[in-house]
């Protein structure tokens, strides 16, 4: 087992390997730009080193300073969390170049998961259902473009095979408006992401989105555990998370999940991992697979007792995962809402100083947040300042203990989301569970204009 690990990220997640570390007797070095001077995980780490100023790019992103300070404070692997250099697979063969484990899949793995394409011809192959598209991507020939959207079907999406986080992306209703827009998202791809290559999918109307978790060994184990409901999104951003997914039959989810194992160990895959599908009558279709940890990690930590973060260590170490598919139990429902440091109906971000910070407590109701009363929340990154994650023996009881929850927290000093949480989580349509990925923009179209 690693004596020490260097994690190379920030906020909540930084926090959440710190404390596996812990767990583990492992010594944890932080890495921290300027801006993050004053956070919990910096002072409570056992070296920690900036690394640069507030811009990710200066710091965060920067791999020969996060490879140099692995060298000087002798750490032996890299944990990357999520965002930054998690799916980067330059950085990850740079860390394995350099001597150090890399606390995730090969690099060769992230390249071929990273690309939309080569990742929907993996899994067709492995026998994970795709959605209906493009084999690969889109030809030059606007003849052509045209006559694979007629065989899709309209309305398509068009995307970039480089693409993530919701950008590159335009739907498609009608012939007329195609080739534009397909030259549109192969300017906006080349330019955002340095691969102007662009594939086409059929767009489904009303999906929701769910979520397969992995892990996987060296020793070409791999095991699923379970599925997340994180259809809550605005512009492709999840808000609220849960597992189980409601109202889906379990030997539905089941099959998906044996076939998602299985397509682990047909590419040899390594780590913890997800596969996103959109669901719709009845039916999966493959979208993307996550290389790293998710945000949305504890609702599965909850509902199966396996601590995601440490397997992914014990997995980087060379150990064999220490169970199998069915020893795996499911036990109740958890559900997860992101507290985000911004405006709760138009999400402006609202960094700034927290003058008081009160998180919930009881029974079932867990938070991993890195803030705190008197904590300055920095406008160089992502809003998130933490997650309410509540679990309960029924899903009823989840969300009776998340109401309970968002009710007891206290945070003053910037705007949060959390008058959103609470108004959804009394949301009928919410609560009746099984809501697709468009529901969250349309309630607030009606009820926040």
């Amino acid at each position: 087992m690693f004596k020490k690990i260097l994690i190379a990220n920030r906020g909540e997640i930084a926090l959440r390997i710190q404390r596996a570390c812990r767990e583990m007797g492992i010594q944890a070095v932080v890495v921290y730009s300027e801006a993050d001077r004053e956070a919990k995980y910096v002072k409570l780490a056992d070296e920690a080193v900036c690394i640069g100023p507030p811009p990710s790019a200066q710091s965060y992103l920067n791999m020969p300073a996060i490879i140099a300070t692995a060298e000087v404070t002798d750490a032996e692997a890299i944990h990357p969390g999520y965002g930054f250099l998690s799916e980067n697979a330059d950085f990850a063969e740079r860390v394995e170049k350099s001597g150090f484990s890399f606390i995730g899949p090969t690099p060769e793995s992230i390249r071929m998961m990273g690309d939309k394409v080569s990742a929907k011809q993996a899994m067709i192959k492995s026998g994970v259902p795709c959605v209906p598209g493009s084999e690969g991507a889109l030809p030059e020939d606007p003849k052509e473009i045209i006559r694979i959207a007629r065989t899709i079907g309209y309305p398509v999406i068009i995307k970039a095979a480089g693409g993530g986080g919701g950008r590159g992306m335009r739907v498609v209703h009608t012939e007329a408006a195609l080739i534009n827009a397909v030259q549109m998202t192969r300017a906006e791809a080349g330019a955002a992401f340095g691969n102007p290559q662009v594939y086409m999918e059929k767009f489904l109307e009303r999906p929701r989105h769910v979520e397969i978790q992995v892990l996987a060994d060296t020793f070409r184990n791999a095991v699923w555990l379970g599925e997340r409901d994180c259809s809550m999104q605005r512009r492709h951003q999840k808000i609220i998370e849960e597992a189980p997914a409601p109202g889906i039959p379990r030997r539905v989810i089941e099959k998906i999940g044996d076939r998602c194992a299985a397509a682990c160990k047909k590419i040899g895959y390594r780590g913890a991992g997800t596969f996103e599908f959109l669901y719709q009558d009845g039916e999966f279709f493959f979208i993307e697979m996550n290389t790293r940890v998710q945000v949305e990690h504890p609702v599965t930590e909850l509902v199966t007792g396996i601590d995601i973060v440490q397997m992914q260590i014990k997995v980087a170490a060379g150990e064999k995962l220490p169970m199998t598919q069915r020893s795996i139990q499911m036990r109740g429902h958890a559900i997860e809402c992101r507290i985000n440091a911004e405006d709760p109906y138009k999400f402006v971000p609202s960094p700034g100083r927290i003058t008081l910070w009160h998180p919930p407590g009881g029974p079932g109701v867990r938070v991993d947040s890195h803030v705190y009363t008197n904590y300055f929340v920095p406008p160089n990154y992502d809003s998130m300042i933490g997650k309410i994650i509540c679990h309960g023996d029924t899903r009823e009881q989840a969300l009776a203990r998340m109401r309970t929850a968002l009710s007891e927290t206290v945070v003053e000093g910037i705007q949060t989301n959390i008058p959103l949480h609470r108004e959804l989580m009394a949301d009928a349509k919410f609560m009746e569970g099984g809501t697709s990925i468009h529901y969250l923009e349309g309630w607030l179209a009606q009820h926040h204009r």
